[in-house]
């Protein structure tokens, strides 16, 4: 159980982080008047909730695999955080690391998907 309260944690700081992300862009980057800074951060800002969220439920379950629960992580981490960093100003190449984080989000709901489906009971 005390693994589950981990992730749970953890669900919860994404979704803190999700939230001030998404805060920041409607009220500090709108400002500066860069539609695409707000537009890459709100981005990330909805991928992480979303992700966040699924964590939380899935913890919150008590399944067994923490498969999802790494991939949707690995996924909050390249796919988000590389959208924060090119909003402000990081090397375009960075952008190159964004899909391997979407990659990540789906390998995580296909390992939901795939241990759906093969629980008994």
């Amino acid at each position: 159980m005390e693994r589950h309260r981990v992730w749970v944690g953890m669900a919860a700081l994404c979704g803190l982080l999700a939230v001030a992300a998404g805060a920041f862009a409607a009220h500090g980057l709108k400002a500066s008047g860069d539609a695409r800074a707000v537009a890459l951060v709100e981005t990330g800002s909805q991928y992480q909730m979303a992700h966040a969220l699924a964590m939380l439920a899935y913890a919150a379950l008590g399944w067994p695999s923490r498969l999802p629960l790494l991939c949707w992580t690995i996924g909050i981490v390249l796919f988000a955080f590389s959208l924060y960093a090119l909003a402000f100003g990081a090397p375009t190449g960075i952008a190159v690391i964004t899909p391997v984080g979407g990659t990540a989000f789906l390998a995580g709901w296909a390992a939901l998907a795939w241990q759906a489906f093969r629980a008994r009971g």
